[in-house]
């Protein structure tokens, strides 16, 4: 931007989603100007606060989860803790009769910041999008079992986890939370299949019993996996 004698220069800091301002003229000045910073994001579309992997461009609906965080992010008192944070996508899933909840998944080394703020969070988004409850889980990955193949190339372990198993159980961890997981045992049917019961922290039951099938619907969403979750009146 050229003004007169003064060329002005803006760059913006990812993922903090801040404009800073270098402006020029016979000397060098260094400047962070608010009033600048808030007409730049009216400017720029609400994708500051996502980061796909890849480099890969969100969706629309991905966008609309993005512009809430970052509406938040200005708004709110959770301005400082929201600032670093980023997603990495979302996702919008149907289940139970046309019912339909929000996943949005979170950096990893980002996730304990998020659950630090995540009932406060869950409760503004599903202001935001009525009707849907939003879950957030960490973006994981599962490195296949290694074969005699692999081991010769890979001669690194493959970290415990990566497994199906200990991401599986991550998944489920992230949903409930900030409930506890205090026990589980495997049912199975007759005809083969299995049913996973989860037993909860029964100090949390009224906040989150209203939740169960959707935790329960996401979780056979991502895994495939039946699950059913109890409150029992003692720990296993």
């Amino acid at each position: 931007v050229y003004t007169g004698s003064r060329r002005v220069y803006f760059w913006k800091s990812i993922p903090t989603s801040k404009y800073y301002l270098l402006l020029t003229s016979q000397g060098k000045e260094h400047a962070h100007v608010p009033s600048f910073c808030n007409l730049l994001d009216k400017m720029f579309p609400a994708s500051s606060k996502i980061i796909k992997s890849g480099g890969a461009e969100p969706d629309p609906f991905e966008v609309s989860i993005s512009q809430a965080l970052l509406e938040l992010e200005m708004n709110s008192d959770l301005k400082a803790q929201l600032r670093e944070l980023y997603i990495t996508k979302a996702k919008e899933v149907e289940y139970n009769n046309g019912k339909k909840s929000i996943i949005i998944y979170v950096p990893i080394p980002q996730l304990k910041s998020f659950q630090k703020v995540q009932i406060r969070l869950v409760r503004e988004l599903e202001k935001k999008f009525s009707a849907k409850h939003v879950v957030f889980v960490g973006e994981r990955k599962i490195l296949p079992k290694p074969t005699r193949k692999t081991r010769t190339k890979n001669k690194q372990k493959r970290p415990r986890s990566r497994t199906l198993t200990a991401v599986y159980d991550a998944i489920l961890e992230d949903l409930v939370y900030p409930a506890e997981i205090v026990g589980k045992r495997i049912q199975v049917k007759m005809d083969g299949k299995q049913l996973i019961k989860v037993h909860l922290d029964k100090n949390q039951q009224t906040n989150i019993d209203h939740k169960l099938d959707t935790f329960a619907s996401v979780y056979k969403k991502l895994t495939g996996r039946e699950v059913k979750f109890e409150f029992p009146e003692t720990c296993l």
